[in-house]
């Protein structure tokens, strides 16, 4: 049970010991008068601490604070200045109980703000299970109660506290509101068709129009619908959200939010595989919400999906939008721009390099290198880049580049290698195996060079060309198989 101490003011210490000593006369004058003896102060009277029963009968755990000390004996409560009368003094018990009742409330919303979720708990069962609390209160601990586990993390347990209120109060004015949260938890939990069918009971509850709240009524069925598709989304049942979401598009939203169902339209036939619808709905998304939040990664999906078409060139060039990324838009949220450049950039270059297009993975990694100086970032893509021109047989460019790995993970002062990140170490190494491999190259390119050179030093002569091979078995000669 929590307990609250309130401040200790010398008033409230005079009125306890005045309430204290009426109680020890009136006690004794009830003995006197069952003894027949004058109901005076018994000579040795114990002190107040031992009469724990007078004592909890008058004072409780709102209005008693621990630390305020007890009479020693009868005569130093006796002997306390008089207070006012009791008509005119104030009623600190029902006072404070109704600060209690309220504060309980209050502590159990501050709790669940700071995250003690268990204390929170305490505090609203403690008002959910006393009887002297109205009804309203126990509307408020049953409601914060929800909202609690929700925050938890223990939806099942917020489901039943949302459902019991739903039950117990369905006059409430907030019942639509609470269905919405109902089936947000319910999604959560993975219970999708229930939560579908909460949210479907929020479009209905708003048919019943009040006089008043009229906006608000109207704002909570719009939201229950984008609450539906994405219900749909999460499911996996992406025909039927990119349908939902498409619908949305028409009904008079914010613009943030119509720019949302339009690109969770686009996302929803990207999943579904469809490429095609997924390419025209993303080219209408970026033309008309060029400053949405959504646009980097349209126009991720837009590259990938023109790969998948295996529209190369649409897709390089959309991969080339991102990349450039005007810096008009790159400054609202460059994390999010430099997020999806990456990973957009990381991924075309990667599928052209897997598949052999050297010439445009090049480029793009090339644009790559460009976005950061970062040495965790620029090193692992300059090595790509040296082994896709070293593939397109440009030697010098490709000895470049892997001197400049090599260059960048040596400190710069004594040209000894500096002590780096074993990532750092391990792209070096590899360089070095790189310049190596070049130099073999050259050198046996040069040897072969040497040996079928056709050049006879015969009087003077040269440049003759050598006799033709003769195949003893006399077949025609075949051109080579393709790699």
């Amino acid at each position: 049970m929590i307990q609250r101490l309130l401040p200790v003011s010398p008033a409230r210490i005079a009125w306890s010991a005045l309430v204290a000593s009426v109680i020890v006369v009136s006690l004794a004058a009830r003995i006197g008068a069952t003894t027949g003896e004058h109901p005076g102060v018994p000579e040795a009277a114990a002190p107040p601490a031992a009469q724990t029963e007078p004592a909890a009968v008058v004072t409780t755990a709102a209005s008693a604070p621990a630390e305020v000390p007890a009479p020693a004996t009868v005569e130093a409560a006796v002997a306390v200045p008089p207070a006012p009368s009791p008509e005119s003094a104030p009623q600190p018990t029902r006072a404070n109980a109704a600060k209690e009742k309220h504060g309980l409330l209050k502590l159990g919303a501050s709790l669940t703000e700071r995250g003690d979720y268990t204390a929170a708990e305490i505090a609203y069962r403690q008002v959910l299970n006393s009887a002297e609390f109205s009804l309203a209160d126990q509307k408020e601990a049953l409601l914060g109660l929800a909202i609690m586990f929700r925050r938890q993390g223990t939806l099942s347990k917020a489901a039943g506290a949302y459902e019991k209120f739903l039950k117990e109060f369905p006059d409430d004015e907030r019942v639509p509101d609470l269905m919405l949260d109902l089936g947000r938890t319910q999604r959560a939990m993975g219970a999708y068709r229930l939560a579908i069918k909460q949210f479907y009971s929020v479009i209905n509850s708003t048919l019943k129009l009040p006089p008043q709240g009229f906006d608000h009524y109207e704002l909570l069925a719009k939201t229950a619908q984008f609450e539906i598709a994405e219900t749909h989304f999460e499911a996996g049942e992406f025909p039927d959200a990119s349908k939902y979401f498409s619908r949305l598009r028409l009904l008079d939203l914010a613009p943030a939010d119509r720019a949302r169902a339009h690109f969770k339209s686009a996302y929803a036939q990207f999943l579904d595989s469809d490429f095609e619808g997924a390419v025209i709905t993303l080219r209408n998304f970026l033309d008309q919400w060029t400053d949405d939040e959504h646009v980097p990664e349209a126009r991720y999906l837009l590259a990938t999906a023109l790969r998948r078409l295996n529209r190369t060139q649409e897709a390089l060039a959309a991969t080339f939008d991102l990349l450039r990324g005007e810096q008009s838009r790159t400054a609202g949220d460059p994390k999010l721009w430099i997020y999806w450049q990456r990973r957009t950039g990381n991924q075309l270059a990667n599928e052209f390099f897997m598949a052999g297009d050297n010439l445009n993975a090049l480029a793009i990694y090339q644009k790559l290198a460009a976005l950061s100086p970062d040495p965790a970032w620029r090193l692992p893509v300059t090595y790509q880049i040296a082994v896709c021109q070293e593939r397109l047989h440009q030697i010098q460019q490709a000895r470049a580049s892997y001197q400049a790995i090599i260059d960048a993970t040596k400190d710069n002062a004594n040209g000894k290698a500096a002590a780096p990140n074993p990532e750092f170490a391990e792209l070096a190494r590899m360089a070095v195996w790189g310049l190596a491999q070049l130099d073999w190259c050259d050198q046996t390119a040069a040897q072969l060079n040497h040996v079928f050179q056709p050049i006879y030093t015969q009087a003077g002569a040269v440049g003759v060309a050598p006799p033709p091979f003769h195949d003893p078995a006399g077949s025609p000669p075949t051109a080579p198989k393709p790699l």
